[in-house]
């Protein structure tokens, strides 16, 4: 037992003070949070196991959460309840919604069923939104995000250096994507919406975890976190089906949603475009910072959704001609039309 969770034992003790427990691990996420399982002789408030966070300040700080979770709450998600909090020693005591993750229920017949209940909350979430609660996703953050794609998918993994021209056509990638992104109607933004996040439970499914990086911003973001997920693949007929299954629900609720489909669906091609871009950062600094390897099997599926989406779209036609060159591949002969 290290030295943190010597400490959160005794803050359990105290908050807990007539229960007995022991702690087992539950996760580890890809910041310096961690998650026990504290596993109760008798039960607490009607909880049979609560969730301990483990979140070490300078580098975590659990405000965010705490005030997310209460406006998520509001909004009628299934999150986890904050039971008891210390804030200076970064330490959160929550309800516990169970491990079975969505990534491990996923398969071709739950498919429908799951995805439904999560558009569903998602649609729920949306229709709560109000400005000036959260953090704005603007120009300056997404351009964060994309730039950790040079700076070490490209510098730290590739070990390569981009040319002037290369540099270009980066920059108006960029761009490009932030002018569409940024068009688009704002509403409340998880950021993490998908299958490691959702977990399945029993009543008000899906539970939603992981959400205390939440912004104001596009409305098709979340929608591509879960539908083009960095962890599991589904082919396009099914990623359309269920964008359907979203879209038309939202525009009837008066989300603020295109009256066409195809434009919605360019909106949110064009969001995950960005999105692949920054998560391909993010796994390579997972493993070249952190020394957190196994995302970078991820990378594939995700460099994938990015070239797709490249190679449909004319204007982020040279963003493909610039991951041919960085990744030494030829592109295959063909017509476009």
């Amino acid at each position: 037992m290290d030295d943190r969770q010597q400490q959160l034992t005794l803050w359990l003790n105290r908050v807990l003070p007539s229960a007995s427990f022991t702690l087992t691990t539950a996760s580890a996420d890809a910041s310096f949070r961690r998650y026990f399982r504290v596993h109760l002789a008798q039960a607490h408030l009607g909880h049979a196991s609560l969730i301990a966070m483990d979140a070490p300040p300078p580098q975590e700080d659990c405000t965010p959460f705490v005030r997310v979770a209460k406006l998520f709450l509001d909004a009628g998600l299934n999150v986890p309840q904050v039971l008891a909090q210390d804030l200076t020693q970064g330490f959160l005591l929550l309800s516990d919604l169970g491990d079975d993750t969505y990534l491990s229920q996923l398969n071709a017949q739950t498919v429908a069923p799951l995805y439904q209940a999560a558009t569903d909350s998602l649609i729920k979430l949306q229709l709560a939104s109000q400005p000036k609660q959260l953090p704005d996703y603007d120009e300056a953050l997404l351009t964060r995000e994309m730039q950790l794609f040079p700076d070490w998918y490209v510098a730290k993994q590739l070990n390569l250096s981009l040319s002037a021209e290369q540099q270009t056509v980066m920059n108006n990638t960029f761009a490009e994507l932030n002018r569409n992104v940024l068009a688009q109607a704002k509403v409340y933004v998880h950021r993490d919406f998908h299958s490691r996040n959702l977990m399945l439970t029993a009543q008000g499914n899906p539970g939603v975890l992981d959400f205390q990086d939440a912004v104001y911003g596009p409305i098709t973001y979340d929608l591509v976190s879960l539908l083009k997920d960095a962890y599991v693949a589904w082919d396009e007929e099914q990623v359309i089906d269920s964008a359907v299954r979203y879209w038309q629900p939202a525009k009837k609720a008066g989300l603020p949603v295109p009256q066409d489909f195809s434009e919605f669906y360019r909106d949110f091609e064009w969001m995950g475009a960005q999105r692949h871009i920054k998560v391909l950062g993010i796994f390579a600094r997972l493993s070249h910072r952190d020394g957190k390897h196994a995302y970078l099997k991820d990378q594939p599926l995700v460099m994938g959704q990015l070239r797709k989406v490249c190679e449909r779209y004319v204007e982020l036609r040279p963003m493909l001609r610039l991951l041919n060159q960085l990744e030494k591949v030829t592109p295959q002969a063909g017509y476009t039309f």
